[in-house]
């Protein structure tokens, strides 16, 4: 609200120095209408000025006064029509003095006091100066022709006039300098105006979507300005409470405690009950002064996730070279048992043996190809599928590729297109593995897997879906909670890097991939994809 204020304030200031700038023009303007009559109305007037037509000098400046208080009065209307305004007034003003000069015999005064008005026309409307310029010196030239050739009494010499007409030149052409200077020093403090109130628009922006909670703290102990984050953590208190002893009671004592030793305490603490534990962090806005001071509330949830993520990443680099490694002498393994398995002279309990050999062998190589495969993962290259032809071919490519025996898998889809932007070898690998769990571990005892590959959209105009389904017995919720994470699992011979690399893969395709309880039994994993005609996917897309 305070930013709009500023921002209609700036906006108006350019208006407010034109109509100041005019109401001044339009007072002078009174002031010469008010020389004018003291000139043609005093009783010394005929004696002092030489003033020869009386009647028409005096009919003249009693009008021109009339006209300038209407002008004066008049300031606000005249904004409305700025150029023809002040061009018809300093027609006037000419006009006027004309006139005079007239009626005085050529009273130079009056040609000097006309320079201003020339001057501040030319100053507001730079680009009309030399007009008001010429039309001045044609309203000097021809009361000067008139008295040369009417009036006996006229003394006026060429040369005089010649100067002031140059001068009225002259002060346009300076006059119009410093106007388009003005303009333009006007337009580029306009414009970095306009910029300092978009970059400050962003700066706010980009600190209520801070993690970090930000508070600002007067001497008072008032909070001046809170982000989102902060108001978050300190328990979301009304916006009428501003005293920060009252909404977070232990910041304001470490707070007191760090504006009198200077020294912060580190431990975490949680400044309202069911909030994240953070770490406050004090500065003074300059230094030496404690008049306002900066707190900054760091989340202590964030920089353990943050870590954790560099230890996955650590991990994953790490895991990736022993896995190279392992992966030659493994195949030699692997290798010399099957060689072997084929020898006639093995015992019953030999096979047995060498038959484990190859099932760890087995295992083991799948730890490595997960690793491997979350080591080198690509960038993800999306484009608009048709999901109801893409279930249907991949269910299809499945059954070619692997010996169903009793199981069941079946696809199904909706009637209507339904269009997706995903990666389809990301899709492809997620729904692999997806199917591949639920036919291992969705089925009750001693009865055949039935798992169903359904495209849909999650409701009307909603979002297009991919779901794998089981009639297994489900996965308990302490379970569940828990199985997108790395390296857990709770069957004997599994790596619990399965779902993991599947979320994450889903995730870099811009889709998500959660687990759904279903009621009655079995399992649900939901793949909700990104729409072809969305504006984030076409964002994506480009």
């Amino acid at each position: 609200m305070g930013t709009d204020r500023r921002a209609r304030s700036h906006a108006d200031s350019p208006g407010d120095i034109t109509r100041r700038e005019l109401y001044f023009f339009n007072l002078y303007r009174c002031l010469e209408a008010v020389v004018y009559v003291a000139l043609v109305y005093s009783p010394y007037a005929v004696e002092w000025v030489k003033v020869t037509r009386p009647l028409l000098g005096q009919v003249v400046a009693g009008v021109y006064l009339i006209v300038s208080l209407a002008l004066l009065f008049g300031t606000d209307r005249l904004r409305a029509r700025l150029a023809n305004g002040i061009s018809a007034a300093l027609f006037v003003d000419i006009l006027a003095a004309s006139l005079v000069l007239v009626s005085t015999s050529g009273y130079e005064t009056i040609s000097l006091m006309v320079l201003v008005n020339v001057g501040i026309a030319s100053l507001l409307l730079p680009r009309r100066a030399f007009l008001f310029a010429t039309i001045a010196a044609l309203g000097l030239i021809v009361p000067y022709v008139y008295g040369r050739f009417v009036d006996p009494a006229f003394t006026r010499s060429p040369f005089e006039t010649t100067a002031i007409a140059a001068a009225y030149f002259l002060v346009a052409l300076l006059m119009r300098h410093v106007g388009l200077h003005m303009r333009a020093t006007e337009a580029l403090a306009e414009k970095r105006g306009v910029d300092l109130l978009n970059l400050e628009q962003v700066n706010e922006l980009i600190i209520q979507r801070m993690k970090t909670g930000v508070l600002l703290v007067d001497a008072a102990n008032a909070i001046l300005r809170i982000n989102e984050s902060a108001w978050h953590l300190i328990g979301n208190p009304p916006p009428n409470q501003r005293e920060l002893g009252s909404v977070a009671p232990e910041l304001s004592r470490r707070l007191y405690h760090w504006r009198h030793s200077g020294k912060a305490e580190q431990t975490a603490v949680a400044l309202a009950p069911d909030m994240p534990e953070v770490i406050p962090r004090f500065t003074r806005l300059t230094p030496n002064d404690d008049t306002n001071v900066l707190i900054f509330l760091d989340d202590t949830s964030l920089l353990s996730r943050r870590a954790e993520e560099l230890t996955l990443s650590s991990l994953g680099r790490l895991s990736a070279s022993i896995a190279h490694e392992i992966r030659n002498p493994l195949a030699a393994i692997r290798y010399s048992a099957q060689l072997l398995a084929e020898s006639p002279k093995l015992t019953a309990e030999d096979k047995r043996l060498v038959e484990i050999v190859n099932n760890h062998c087995t295992r083991a190589n799948d730890v490595v190809e997960n690793i491997l495969q979350l080591s080198r993962r690509e960038r993800s290259r999306p484009e608009s599928i048709d999901l109801n032809a893409w279930v249907l071919a991949f269910v299809e490519d499945y059954k070619q590729s692997n010996d169903l025996g009793g199981d069941h898998l079946r696809a199904v889809t909706q009637n209507r297109r339904l269009e997706a932007l995903v990666d389809p070898q990301h899709l492809q690998q997620v729904a692999w593995n997806l199917v591949q769990n639920a036919l291992r571990y969705g089925r009750h005892p001693n009865e055949p897997a039935r798992v169903t590959v359904v495209a849909r959209v999650a409701a009307d105009k909603g979002p297009p879906l991919i779901e794998i389904v089981d009639r297994g017995p489900g996965i308990p919720p302490k379970v569940a909670a828990r199985i997108f994470e790395p390296f857990y699992t709770t069957h004997e011979y599994g790596t619990g890097l399965g779902l993991y690399l599947a979320k994450q893969m889903a995730e870099a395709s811009q889709a998500a991939l959660e687990y759904v309880p279903i009621a009655g039994g079995g399992a649900c994993f939901r793949i909700t994809l990104m729409p072809a005609g969305s504006l984030l996917a076409t964002r994506i897309a480009g």
